[in-house]
């Protein structure tokens, strides 16, 4: 187990490695000059020079690369161009809105799709588990972004009964959790559909194993049979693709960061893409990349933890 971690830990460094490769590479990929679009057309060309040279855009790519690195290693993650400030402080106001966002989404898709799933594989081809199927596969089918802008439509512009942007008054519990209801909502609407079908195919299939079986033979208890002996098997695979969603509501946590204007990680790296503010674009997606592998490994070695044949496996190979 402990080289398993350790090979996984080696693993997401090659990642992140790779990640600030390619965000290198794409910002000489992109049309146009990084430098005049921040500053704009009447910027001197001894302006556009001291930019380029603050944003390291004036050395090759593996010099940019290798100073990025040697910047982390230090601890920082540069310094934002636009305000001089450390992006290490713009990340840490940032962050923790998305992250809210994010697992608020996850709680609320797992709070409603894990009992969804659960009531449909126990009453399998009643005309329930047909209307559940079909709600659960129409909300797969509505993007995130979608179903933020006609939550937004609905209940924020019509009924107004939900405010419709930012994060509430600073330092209130109750207004910030009022303004997280729409976007959290408008990120699981997906994830219901999703944990809901899988959890019912899972459930399902362990309940046609052999032990379960057995466990009928023995006298035991359906009831006791479905929550102790079979759905914690069952919910294996939905750890597993849980671990990938994260990383999946986080990007989808930046379109409806911008459709609400909340100012988290999504709003921050949209709001630097569209100024061409490299240095806060590659930290940005670096911390992100960052959280989905660390998110992925966790929910991995969870997983094993749940499931002891796959630490056997692991021990054999």
């Amino acid at each position: 187990m402990l080289l398993y971690a350790v090979k996984r830990i080696l693993m997401t460094f090659s990642v992140l490695l790779l990640v600030v490769i390619i965000v290198a590479l794409l910002i000489h990929i992109v049309p146009g000059d990084a430098a005049k679009t921040l500053l704009g057309p009447r910027a001197t060309p001894e302006l556009i020079a001291r930019v380029r040279e603050a944003m390291d855009l004036d050395k090759p790519i593996h010099v940019q690369i290798g100073r990025f690195f040697m910047s982390l290693l230090r601890g920082s993650l540069g310094t934002d161009v636009f305000t001089g400030r450390s992006i290490n402080s713009l990340i840490a106001g940032a962050l923790p809105h998305t992250i809210a966002l994010t697992f608020a989404g996850l709680g609320l898709a797992v709070i409603i799709g894990l009992p969804l799933g659960v009531f449909s594989a126990t009453h399998p081809n009643s005309w329930l588990d047909r209307i559940i199927s079909l709600f659960s596969i129409s909300l797969v089918t509505i993007p995130s972004y979608v179903g933020g802008l006609l939550l937004l439509l609905i209940f924020a512009v019509e009924l107004r009964i939900m405010p419709a942007m930012g994060i509430g008054e600073k330092g209130n519990l109750l207004s910030y959790l009022k303004h997280l209801i729409l976007p959290a909502t408008a990120l699981a609407i997906t994830w219901i559909g999703y944990i809901s079908r899988l959890v019912r195919t899972s459930l399902l299939e362990v309940m046609n194993e052999n032990y379960i079986r057995a466990a009928r033979a023995g006298g035991l208890s359906e009831r006791l049979i479905r929550y102790k002996y079979a759905l914690k098997n069952a919910l294996i695979p939905t750890v597993a693709v849980l671990g990938v969603g994260i990383g999946s509501l986080m990007g989808g946590a930046v379109f409806i960061e911008v459709i609400f204007t909340r100012p988290g990680m999504g709003m921050l790296i949209y709001t630097a893409i569209e100024t061409r503010n490299y240095p806060v674009v590659r930290a940005g997606v670096l911390v992100v990349a960052f959280l989905f592998v660390i998110v992925n490994l966790l929910a991995d070695l969870f997983y094993t933890y749940l499931d002891p044949r796959i630490q056997l496996d692991k021990v054999r190979g």
